[in-house]
């Protein structure tokens, strides 16, 4: 695809581009503190995965940058063994990235079931304003990042809960007024001169690390490729590669909504793998699909691959050039920011209309959500899920099957079977059929039944060998050739007892 397929669209896109650009510049900053790195840490990451998503990616005018989902799974790893070790966990989840891209994994992730889905962005939401908490003097209060509040001796806690209280002011009043700019930058400009102005004793991004005074370097992690490393940085890797494809996938669904155009899931995969492996050896941490800064995308013109381009280069100069204004920022305004950033992320029809929805995907979205808030691992938190969901449904499917049993003559016993046997429908499969009847002749009509695995076919195996066993002689009719070769492969039963398909029994033959 072109980067602008006509002339007119230039203007939009730059102008898309440049908004996204100021709005990625606090969120980028925030998602540092939550990962518990250096803010220009998540601005070098931000601004690669930017510029190459925009070259590669499968859906033009998507923003990709760093993201509060991924941010979470990378708190433990810094902590425990530093900055080197997360840079090279996000080049191996980049590597992972481009595999799950060509193995076509997309196709795979969109059977991830909505109620897991809505679980796993809840659980992003609540994560997020946990980790504003120390932000705000509550201590650690089950976040991972310690708050450093370095070159801050006496913090005026209650100043810093007033700016955060003007903060969602600004941010959810502005919008009422006036969208030309973006409320979260006003919010955020207005903190900033209330404080300067007033020399007020609160926390400043500066306090918590570098930021950027100078281009990204390109630098190979000294611990990469040592097996020792492999084994402490391969669960984050798999994590963020598995959390951030996620995101990246939720995000381009949300973009065809929009736009009404395709992506393609797999083209998107392998430029998210490029992006977090060119941000790793840039200093930069991973990241993944921006829901919310795409949708702003979207709305400002934004439908084409320069207006991320832009977005990114735009970054880039910005950080450069007003590092040191970035860093006079206190905390207080970006924890207003992520604090509005959770409330958006979560779907909050999902507990309103809890009555409404099916009380199985309820039990799906709050076990993920637990787990998530619990262990902090959103990949295990799908993948509980997802497996929770899968067990759900199994059980509704299972009893779907039926057993019904006529009488043709004084010993012969008709049974048709109905539905899908599996592991899970056995149960109900077995309990059909007459356990203490014991006819000359028994048919068991297989027309509308389908035998799936290798349970299936023991239970259809264990009726035919207690009927045979108590004097029957028993025929299996009308199963599928998939059943039949199945059958054929795994049965105990003499091939002799399949018969040959035949006609229903109309209702007339039937007798008492």
């Amino acid at each position: 695809m072109q980067l602008v397929p006509r002339r007119s669209a230039i203007p939009a896109e730059l102008l898309a581009g440049i908004v996204v650009a100021l709005g990625i510049i606090p969120e980028a900053i925030a998602f540092s503190i939550v990962a518990g790195v250096d803010p220009q840490v998540g601005l070098f990451g931000s601004i690669c995965i930017l510029i190459v998503v925009a070259l590669l990616g499968g859906r033009p005018g998507m923003v990709s940058a760093c993201t509060a989902g991924v941010a979470l799974l990378m708190g433990g790893l810094v902590q425990s063994h530093g900055l080197t070790h997360l840079l090279a966990a996000c080049i191996l989840a980049g590597i992972f990235q481009i595999i799950w891209g060509l193995l076509r994994l997309a196709k795979q992730m969109r059977f991830v079931p909505r109620a897991v889905t809505v679980g796993f962005v809840n659980s992003i939401g609540v994560l997020i304003f946990q980790a504003q908490l120390p932000q705000m003097g509550f201590g650690r209060l089950g976040s991972a990042t310690p708050s450093k509040l370095v070159g801050v001796e006496a913090v005026s806690w209650p100043l810093v809960w007033a700016l955060v209280a003007l903060g969602l002011v600004i941010i959810y009043g502005l919008p009422r007024l006036t969208r030309l700019v973006p409320a979260t930058l006003v919010a955020i400009v207005t903190i900033s001169v209330i404080a300067e102005v007033w020399q007020l004793p609160v926390p400043r991004v500066g306090d918590l690390g570098d930021l950027p005074s100078r281009l990204p370097v390109f630098v190979i992690p000294s611990v990469f490729g040592s097996f020792d490393t492999l084994g402490i940085i391969l669960p984050t890797a798999l994590a963020i590669s598995l959390v951030g494809l996620l995101q990246s996938f939720l995000t381009a669904n949300v973009v065809e909504d929009l736009v009404d155009e395709d992506a393609d899931y797999e083209a998107e995969a392998r430029a998210q793998g490029i992006a977090n492996i060119t941000a790793g050896l840039f200093g930069g941490m991973a990241g993944a699909g921006m829901i919310g800064q795409t949708v702003i995308n979207i709305e400002s013109g934004g439908r084409h691959r320069l207006s991320t381009l832009t977005a990114g280069l735009g970054l880039l100069i910005l950080v450069i050039s007003l590092s040191g204004w970035l860093a006079r920022i206190p905390m207080a305004a970006l924890v207003a920011v992520m604090i509005m950033v959770s409330i958006s992320t979560v779907n909050w029809d999902s507990f309103l209309k809890v009555r409404k929805i099916p009380k199985s995907d309820t039990a799906v979205m709050l076990l993920t959500l637990l787990l998530a808030v619990l262990t902090r691992n959103l990949a295990i938190a799908v993948l509980v899920g997802v497996a929770l969901a899968g067990i759900l449904f199994t059980r509704k499917v299972a009893k779907v099957i039926s057993v019904d049993a006529i009488w043709l003559e004084d010993d012969y016993l008709y049974y048709t079977v109905r539905g899908q046997l599996f592991f899970v429908s056995t149960v109900y499969f077995l309990a059909g059929f007459k356990k203490h009847v014991h006819p000359a002749r028994v048919s068991i009509d297989m027309a509308n039944a389908h035998v799936w695995d290798q349970t299936g076919m023991r239970a259809l195996d264990q009726v035919i060998r207690k009927l045979t066993r108590a004097g029957s002689t028993v025929e299996v009719l009308n199963l599928n050739q998939e059943s039949r070769d199945l059958f054929d492969r795994i049965s105990e039963t003499p091939e002799f007892v399949l018969g040959a398909r035949c006609a229903v029994p109309a209702s007339s033959e039937v007798q008492a």
